[in-house]
């Protein structure tokens, strides 16, 4: 691969044929030399999964015309990463985009996200990383709009690769409007809410007792700054993300506490 060109790697958990990394890899092919490892299925909901106890496979495929290579695997969002870093690429990307999901991943559906998990995963390997969502669970959605917003972002990190701090996440949610009815662009911070989650208790045909889960979104934080409300007044989110997860607030309170035996 020349090294003229930014070298970017693309993945995704909605599987590989999914239509938001189709179009992502058609934005992608604009700005430099595209590799896509993602998964060969569905993977939504997996989160920061690897896979341990099963076998990974990694087979190169051909899906469009496009000019980019393309493999696919039954691993996670993550094994993807790990794959495409170990097995794949010549060297380190310049830049790794996750998505375009189809849904949110504002707000604490961040820890869920296989979509911003491999982001996760990126920024750990120290490759600036992007996770991109679209608002909407429709397979069949238009995404103009976020093409424009993907491509408009993904120009301005590749311009300011060299002073970047490491690591470099960025957590992107896309309202689903019209372009012309998206205000701009918002960055702010991971809104205060969660799923209330319910299990329904059904009985299949051979009279065997499972679960689905169902739930109900709430926002709980009021705040101007937040992605959650960006999204609903109709601004794209950006939201920084970061690797360290230690609460250093509670961690100086507990500095305080006896935690010797007496």
């Amino acid at each position: 691969m020349s090294q003229e060109k930014p070298l970017i790697l693309v993945t995704n958990d909605d599987g590989i044929t999914a239509p938001g990394i189709r179009h992502l890899i058609e934005v992608m092919n604009e700005l430099g030399e595209v590799v896509v490892v993602a998964p060969e299925g569905a993977m939504s909901g997996q989160g920061h999964a690897i896979t341990i106890n099963n076998t990974l496979f990694l087979d190169e495929v051909k899906i469009d015309n496009g000019p980019q290579k393309e493999f696919k695997t039954n691993g996670t969002p993550v094994d993807c990463v790990k794959l495409a870093v170990d097995q794949v690429l010549p060297r380190k990307p310049d830049l790794l985009v996750s998505g375009i999901n189809h849904g949110s991943n504002s707000s604490i559906n961040i820890i869920y996200s296989g979509t911003m998990s491999a982001a996760v995963e990126g920024g750990i390997e120290g490759i600036p990383s992007i996770g991109f969502s679209l608002t909407t669970y429709k397979w069949d959605a238009d995404f103009t709009a976020a093409k424009h917003f993907v491509r408009l972002i993904a120009k301005e990190v590749l311009k300011n690769n060299d002073n970047l701090p490491q690591p470099f996440i960025l957590n992107v949610n896309i309202p689903y409007l019209p372009l012309e009815e998206i205000k701009g662009i918002r960055v702010g911070r991971q809104a205060n809410a969660k799923w209330i989650e319910s299990f329904d208790r059904r009985v299949n045909p051979h009279g065997r007792e499972y679960f689905w889960l169902t739930g109900e979104f709430v926002n709980f934080d009021q705040g101007m700054d937040t992605d959650e409300y960006a999204l609903q007044n109709g601004y794209v989110s950006v939201v920084p993300v970061q690797v360290d997860m230690t609460n250093y607030k509670l961690m100086e309170k507990l500095k305080n506490w006896k935690l010797e035996d007496e």
